[in-house]
C-alpha cells in the first residue's frame, strides 16, 4: 500500500478518536492435502450486539495483516488466504458515526481511497482468496469479500445487503463495480438499488448463493469447518468453481434503465445516491475495475458532503438509537406486568391489534363487539392469519394451535374484562361513542387496568373526563397497516399517571413498535403534519390549479406515494373527518375541502382510477371538483405546501407536542414511510431555506442532520 493511502489513512483516524476498533488476527491452518492456509479473523471485542466496522484505524490492521499474508504469498509459504468475522457477525461496512464528523472533501475522498486501496490487495495476492460469510455482512463487509477469489456463504445468514444508497451513499469500496461483474448488471442492480430503496431489504444466506455472489452454501453450524474443507478441495483441484457469463451487451444497459424506473419511482430525482451508483454500474460494462473504483472514490466523496447522506444518517440514528429509547418516558420500572389483553370492537384495526397483542405477547386476547357475528369474523380473522403463518413456515403447528388457543371473543365485557390488564378500544372515532366505552370498561375491569385508545384525533383527556379514575387512560395510536408501519404514538392525557404511562411504553417495546411520548393535542403529530400538507395541496386544487400540477409540485420531496394516492389509502371520509376535528381546533389554518366533502358524499374512494395500470383522474370525480381560477406552478405549489408544513411544526414544538424536532421526523419516517434522505422533514426544511424563511429559525442545529460547521 502507498505512503500516501497510510498518511490518509492515518489523517483520517486523528479525525475519528471514538473508533470502536477492528482487530484482524491472523492465524495459520493445515488444510488436509492443500497445504498450509492464512485466516484473518474480523473481530472488534465485543459480542454480535456490537457488530463489526471499518473505520479508518480498522482499515490500518486489516492493511497490516495483509502486509503479513502478502510476504508468506511471495515466499511460497502459504498456498490459500481466507477472510472471515466474529460469531454471527462478518462484518457491517463503513463506521457512520466517523462519516458524520468529516468536514471536508478530501477527508471523505481518503475514507474511499483507503477502503480500496486495502481491500484490492486480497485480489492482487499472489495465491487464491476466500471469503467466508459467517454472519451478518453489509456494505464494506459484503465488498471486503468481492475483491477475494472465491466466497462461501452460511444458510444461517440473516442479513447480507449494500444498504448504501438507503442512507444516500454508494456502495463505494467495490461494490457498484465488481458486484454487476461477478453476478451480471440487472441482479446487482436488485441488490445495489431495488433492495436498498425497499425500505433496505435485507438478503438471506440461500439468496446470496442462488444470486452467485457466493460459490458454495454451508450450515451455519460447522460453517467454517466445511467452508474450510471446500477451500482444499478448490486448492487441490478437485473442485472446480464454474460461473456464468455476465451478458455485456443489450442486458447490461436494459438492466441500468430498470435501476433508474425504481429510483424513478422511490424518489422522483429527489436523492442523487442511486443515479450516482447507476452511473458507475453503467460505466463498469466495459470490466476496468481501477477506472470503476476512482469513480467510485469521486461519488462517495462528493454525497458524504451533501445533505441528503447526513439527513440519512440522522435518521438512522432516530430509528437506531432515539427510537429505542423515547424521550421523556417514565421509568420503565413502573410498569406493571400485562398478562392479559382486551379489545374493545372486532372490526379490521381492532382484528389487526388483536393479532399484533397475540404474537407479540402471547397471554391470552379477547375481543368484544355488540353481536356475535362480528365477535366471530374478528376472531376468524386471527386465526386465518395465524394460518397463514404456519403455512409460510413462519411458526410451526404447535406454536399456531397455542395462539389460536388464546385468543376468544365474547359479547359480555364483565366475562371477558375482569381479569385483564390492557383494554384498547378500536371503535367508531366518535368522541361520546368511545366515552361509553370506557365507562362500561371501567366497570368490570380490574382497577390497576389500563385504558388505551387507538384515537386518531380525538382528545384523550376529553375521552377520560367522566371516568372515576382517568388517570389510566393513555392514547395508543397505531399506524395502518399494523403489521408493517413501525410507529405507535403514545399520548398522555392530562390525567394519565406515570405508572399508566410507563406499563404502555413497556407494551409498546413487547410489540416491537417505535413509541414517541405526544402530548394530548388535535391529531397528535402525523396526522396533524400529513393533513396540514394535504389541505394545502387541497387548497390549491379548489382554488383552481390542475389536480396533476398540484401533485407532481410535491414529487421533488421522493415521498413514498403522491398526496391523493396516500389519500385513497387513508380513505376520503378518514381525511375529511380528520380535517373537520383540525378545522374545529385551529380554524385559521385548518380548512375543510368542499370538493372533499363531494367526493366523500359521492361515495367515491379516492380520486383516480386505475383503469390503464396508471392512476388517472376519475371523470366522476372531475365532474363533481368546483375550482376557482387561481392557477398556480408546481413551484410556487411547492413552496406553498412547505410554507405550511414548516409553520405547522414550529407552532407544534412551541405547544410541546413532542419533545424536540427529532421526535417529529422519528413520527414521520416511522409512521408515514417518509424517506430517510429526507431525514424525516426538518432536516430538508432546513436545507432549503424554508425554515428560516417561515420561523426565522432552523429546527436543528448545524452538524446534527448536515456538514459540520
Amino acid at each position: 500500500m502507498s505512503t500516501t493511502t497510510a498518511e490518509l489513512l492515518k489523517g483520517a483516524a486523528e479525525l475519528f478518536p471514538d473508533e470502536v476498533v477492528t482487530q484482524a488476527h491472523v492465524r495459520h491452518l493445515d488444510l488436509p492435502g492443500a497445504g498450509r492456509f492464512a485466516l484473518i479473523t474480523l473481530d472488534n471485542g465485543f459480542d454480535h450486539t456490537k457488530p463489526t466496522t471499518f473505520g479508518p484505524q480498522s482499515l490500518a490492521n486489516l492493511n497490516a495483516a495483509i502486509d503479513q499474508v502478502e510476504q508468506e504469498a511471495a515466499e511460497g509459504t502459504i498456498v490459500g488466504a481466507g477472510i472471515t468475522g466474529k460469531p454471527f457477525i462478518f462484518a457491517v461496512g463503513a463506521d457512520l458515526k466517523g462519516v458524520e464528523l468529516l468536514k471536508r472533501h478530501e477527508d471523505a475522498l481518503a475514507i474511499g481511497k483507503g477502503g480500496h486501496d486495502v481491500f484490492k490487495r486480497l485480489s492482487a495476492l499472489a495465491v487464491p482468496t476466500f471469503a467466508y460469510y459467517n454472519g451478518a455482512a453489509m456494505g464494506g463487509g459484503v465488498e471486503v469479500g468481492l475483491h477475494c477469489t472465491y466466497r462461501t456463504v452460511s444458510k444461517a445468514l440473516p442479513a447480507f445487503s449494500l444498504p448504501e444508497v438507503f442512507l444516500g451513499l454508494v456502495p463505494g469500496w467495490g461494490g457498484c463495480t465488481l458486484l454487476p461483474n461477478l453476478i451480471g448488471a440487472d441482479r446487482a442492480v436488485s441488490v445495489i438499488i431495488e433492495n436498498s430503496l425497499n425500505q433496505n431489504k435485507q438478503l438471506k444466506g440461500r439468496q446470496v448463493f442462488e444470486l452467485g455472489i457466493a460459490d458454495a452454501l454451508f450450515e451455519g453450524a460447522d460453517f467454517l469447518e466445511q467452508s474450510l474443507l471446500w477451500t482444499a478441495s478448490v486448492l487441490k483441484g478437485d473442485v472446480e468453481v464454474a460461473r456464468a457469463d455476465v451478458d455485456r451487451g443489450e442486458a447490461w444497459d436494459a438492466a441500468v434503465a430498470r435501476g433508474r424506473a425504481i429510483a424513478d419511482a422511490k424518489v422522483h430525482g429527489a436523492a442523487p445516491a442511486a443515479y450516482r451508483a447507476l452511473e458507475i454500474i453503467a460505466a463498469a460494462k466495459d470490466g476496468d475495475a481501477q477506472k470503476g473504483f476512482d469513480a467510485e472514490d469521486t461519488a462517495l466523496a462528493d454525497l458524504i458532503m451533501g445533505g441528503e447522506l447526513r439527513s440519512g444518517i440522522y435518521a438512522f440514528n432516530l430509528v437506531q438509537k432515539r427510537g429505542k429509547r423515547p424521550a421523556g418516558a417514565p421509568d420503565k420500572n413502573l410498569a406493571r406486568p400485562v398478562t392479559k389483553v382486551g379489545v374493545v370492537g372486532a372490526g379490521l384495526m381492532a382484528s389487526q391489534l388483536a393479532l399484533l397483542f397475540l404474537r407479540r405477547l402471547e397471554v391470552p386476547v379477547v375481543l368484544t363487539d355488540i353481536d356475535q357475528e362480528r365477535v366471530d369474523k374478528g376472531v376468524g380473522y386471527v386465526h386465518a392469519e395465524i394460518d397463514k403463518l404456519l403455512g409460510k413456515g413462519r411458526i410451526n403447528q404447535d406454536k399456531a394451535n397455542r395462539l389460536k388457543a388464546l385468543v376468544t371473543g365474547v359479547l359480555d365485557k364483565a366475562e371477558g374484562f375482569s381479569d385483564a390488564d390492557f383494554v384498547i378500544e378500536a371503535v367508531f372515532e366518535e368522541i361520546g361513542v368511545k366515552q361509553q366505552v370506557f365507562a362500561e370498561v371501567e366497570a368490570v375491569a380490574p382497577a390497576h387496568a389500563i385504558l388505551a385508545t387507538n384515537t386518531s384525533s380525538l382528545s384523550v383527556t376529553e375521552m377520560a373526563s367522566k371516568l372515576k379514575h382517568p388517570e389510566r387512560v393513555v392514547g395508543f395510536h397505531f399506524f395502518n397497516p399494523v403489521a408493517i408501519l413501525p410507529l405507535l404514538e403514545i399520548v398522555r392525557g392530562e390525567q394519565t399517571d406515570d405508572a399508566s404511562l410507563a406499563t404502555a411504553f413497556g407494551v409498546a417495546k413487547k410489540l416491537k413498535k417505535t413509541a414517541v411520548l405526544v402530548k394530548d393535542a388535535p391529531a397528535f403529530v402525523v396526522n396533524r403534519i400529513l393533513t396540514r400538507f394535504m389541505g394545502e395541496i387541497q387548497n390549491v386544487i379548489d382554488e383552481g390549479t390542475p389536480v396533476e400540477v398540484a401533485e407532481k409540485a410535491v414529487e421533488p420531496l421522493g415521498l413514498p406515494m403522491s398526496p391523493l394516492v396516500l389519500l385513497e389509502l387513508v380513505g376520503p371520509a378518514i381525511g375529511l373527518h380528520v380535517s373537520e376535528t383540525l378545522n374545529r381546533a385551529f380554524p385559521d389554518r385548518f380548512t375543510v375541502s368542499p370538493n372533499l366533502k363531494a367526493v366523500v358524499e359521492a361515495g367515491k374512494r379516492g380520486f383516480y382510477v386505475y383503469d390503464s395500470g396508471k392512476p388517472e383522474l376519475d371523470p366522476e370525480v372531475a365532474a363533481l371538483l368546483k375550482q376557482g381560477d387561481t392557477v398556480l406552478t408546481e413551484e410556487q405549489v411547492r413552496a406553498r405546501v412547505l410554507d405550511a408544513v414548516a409553520q405547522e411544526i414550529g407552532l407544534m414544538l412551541d405547544e410541546g407536542v413532542v419533545a424536540e424536532a427529532q421526535d417529529i421526523d422519528l413520527c414521520l419516517i416511522t409512521g408515514a414511510g417518509w424517506p430517510f434522505h429526507l431525514g424525516g422533514v426538518t432536516p430538508y426544511l432546513d436545507r432549503e431555506g424554508v425554515s428560516e424563511r417561515v420561523n426565522g429559525k432552523r429546527f436543528l442545529e448545524q452538524g446534527l442532520a448536515s456538514v459540520p460547521a
